[in-house]
């Protein structure tokens, strides 16, 4: 009989506690999409991107021009020279692709640079705008599968956020 009296009160006490929990909602991508300050980092990870795209094309035309002449003089050559050329042309390639994958690193971690600033910021003005509305949860719109209603916080976060990026 303890036992049954105990988890009664168990049950309603936790369910009162979760009855008392508020609960509100963000749209984080309107968020990010209002802040100056991620419209410039953007911009930076394009031009960064551009960049690399340039310099892996110039790289792709040389390696080309290299397999063109190897096949134009591959005829003439002996067959030390063909080895020696296809072992040049494999290391043009390779470098071409290890290129490639350093700047496909260099990209993330620049962008991880820019964002982490960013996402520190949104965080604060959800932790502000959380404390004065005595908030328990918030959660992001994008990552939940079902919600209706609610209290929607996002134009208030974002009112704070750019208090803060200034």
């Amino acid at each position: 009989m303890k036992k049954l009296l105990f988890v009664l009160v168990l049950v309603f006490g936790a369910g009162t506690s979760f009855a008392q929990s508020k609960v509100a909602h963000v749209n984080t991508q309107v968020i990010l999409d209002t802040l100056p300050s991620r419209k410039v980092a953007i911009t930076k990870l394009q031009e960064f991107e551009k960049n690399g795209i340039a310099e892996l094309q110039e790289m792709e035309e040389d390696f080309n021009k290299a397999v063109a002449k190897y096949q134009k003089e591959q005829p003439n050559m002996t067959p030390i020279l063909i080895k020696i050329e296809e072992e040049k042309l494999m290391k043009k390639q390779q470098a071409l692709q290890e290129r490639e994958n350093a700047l496909n690193t260099e990209m993330q971690a620049y962008s991880q640079e820019l964002n982490a600033p960013i996402l520190a910021k949104v965080q604060k003005a959800v932790e502000i705008v959380s404390e004065r509305l005595k908030l328990n949860y918030v959660i992001d719109e994008s990552v939940t599968l079902y919600f209706k209603g609610g209290m929607d916080i996002t134009d208030q976060v974002i009112k704070e956020l750019l208090v803060l990026d200034k």
